[in-house]
């Protein structure tokens, strides 16, 4: 039988504190850094960065619990991925001594597939998007009997993406704005479940993939076209329900930016601070950079450095 993590309903106090406590020691407390106003960001910032996490993104968090919480006799792992999702996967997989086999958008950046392979999965390619890559897993694991961790809309999951939340409450000062990049949802309804009633959390996606947005528009989860640089991390077609639902019980704000400025606040990251970040990473940084923030002194999630090789961001264009 089909075993698949997916649920519409968030996860509860009791749920996030039992991920704290089965992913400490697991996973790294990501360090934040403090920055002054300057030229290019026009107020001072704090930078969680899970530019440092295992894998080198957030999915992690999220992957490992689905993973240690999967049901007794799980003989193997299946996921759909537009890269991060994947290679956390194959990592947690790995870990537990499971094998994995991950399905990708054909498009997926070749070094977030060797990061897959890498980490001992078995990587499937997949015409279309993450849409498509979603179906072939789910085939694949009703086919196979293996457990489905899907990428954002399962209550193990949001969880898991939870700890970064909780850490960031020991971290920063009650009150100040969290923003976060935003694809499917589910490191955006992880921190907010976390810091709900102590920080707001602002979701900021690309204009070129604003399913959150567009949901929270509509009123009920709705389908969009994705696109643009960022689209192999933060190009679901659509968020998750638990995304949309938390989003609505918080009433909280979407604010989308465009290429251009998540392509300089990834030039200003590896200028200023040599610190390599993926576009869908340096998203929510765009928001603060671009002005589309009007925070006063914002925390802002870096949540992927998978990029194929630092020397291709080059020195003097921000």
């Amino acid at each position: 039988m089909i075993e698949h993590d997916r649920t519409d309903a968030a996860p509860g106090p009791a749920e996030l504190s039992a991920a704290m406590a089965r992913l400490t020691g697991k996973i790294r407390r990501t360090p934040t850094l403090d920055l002054p106003a300057g030229d290019l960001c026009p107020v001072p910032v704090t930078l969680k960065l899970e530019t440092l996490q295992h894998t080198g993104s957030f999915k992690a968090r999220g992957a490992l619990n689905a993973v240690l919480t999967a049901p007794a006799g799980t003989g193997s792992i299946s996921a759909a991925s537009g890269g991060n999702h994947g290679a956390a996967v194959a990592w947690a997989a790995a870990r537990v001594g499971l094998p994995a086999h991950v399905f990708v958008p054909a498009f997926v950046p070749a070094t977030k597939a060797a990061l897959i392979e890498g980490y001992g999965a078995t990587l499937h390619r997949v015409d279309g998007f993450y849409a498509d890559a979603l179906a072939a897993s789910l085939a694949h694991a009703r086919q196979h009997g293996a457990h489905h961790v899907d990428a954002y809309d399962a209550e193990a999951v949001v969880a898991g993406q939870s700890t970064l939340g909780q850490e960031l409450a020991e971290q920063v000062e009650p009150g100040r704005p969290v923003l976060v990049s935003c694809g499917g949802g589910g490191l955006f309804a992880g921190v907010s479940l976390a810091l709900e009633g102590r920080n707001p959390v602002v979701a900021v996606e690309p204009a070129t993939a604003p399913s959150l947005t567009r949901t929270l528009d509509a009123g009920h989860v709705v389908d969009v076209d994705v696109s643009g640089i960022a689209v192999d991390s933060l190009g679901a077609r659509r968020a998750g329900d638990i995304a949309a639902a938390v989003a609505r019980r918080l009433g909280s704000t979407t604010l989308l930016v465009g290429d251009d400025a998540i392509e300089q606040a990834q030039q200003y990251l590896w200028n200023v601070l040599r610190l390599a970040v993926e576009p869908g990473g340096a998203t929510a940084l765009a928001a603060v950079m671009s002005g589309q923030s009007s925070s006063r002194h914002p925390v802002v999630v870096l949540s992927g450095s998978n990029v194929p090789a630092a020397p291709r961001l080059h020195p003097g264009q921000v």
